[in-house]
């Protein structure tokens, strides 16, 4: 497992930083990447709410892809946080996938905990799910 901080760029909104994480393609690596967002969701100031939320949403982001991903294979994390706005990006190498489907519960969950959702499958043999969370964000009633 490695963890790194990739990059910081100052720009006109402030510092944008990015955190890679890169763990086995495992359900039992997941805590590590649930307490490393929990980490950088409390640098931006989220809420303990807001805090969950990411945790859980990144859980479920990871284990959709889980299911989906070649065994042996890392799963990576990369993180950017950018002033009040944490963006989340969990990747696996894939065999032949489609994106997940957008009418199950798991992606139910992920919409209602994230601000933006995304599937990213750029090639056949890789597979994204991009989260974003705003702090201070109102959730849809």
């Amino acid at each position: 497992m490695t963890e790194e901080t990739e990059t910081r760029v100052e720009g006109r909104a402030g510092i944008r930083d990015v955190v890679s994480v890169r763990l086995p393609a495992a359900s039992a690596y997941l805590s590590v990447l649930r307490t490393a967002t929990a980490g950088l969701a409390a640098r931006l100031d989220f809420t303990l709410d807001e805090i969950e939320d990411l945790r859980i949403a990144v859980d479920e982001a990871c284990a959709m892809l889980l299911s989906q991903a070649v065994p042996g294979t890392d799963l990576t994390a990369e993180f950017e946080l950018t002033g009040q706005e944490m963006q989340v990006s969990v990747e696996v190498a894939t065999v032949g996938s489609s994106a997940p489907p957008r009418d199950d519960f798991a992606w139910m969950v992920l919409t209602a905990l994230a601000d933006d959702v995304d599937a990213v499958t750029d090639s056949p043999d890789r597979m994204a799910i991009v989260l974003r969370k705003r702090r201070g964000a109102a959730r849809p009633a």
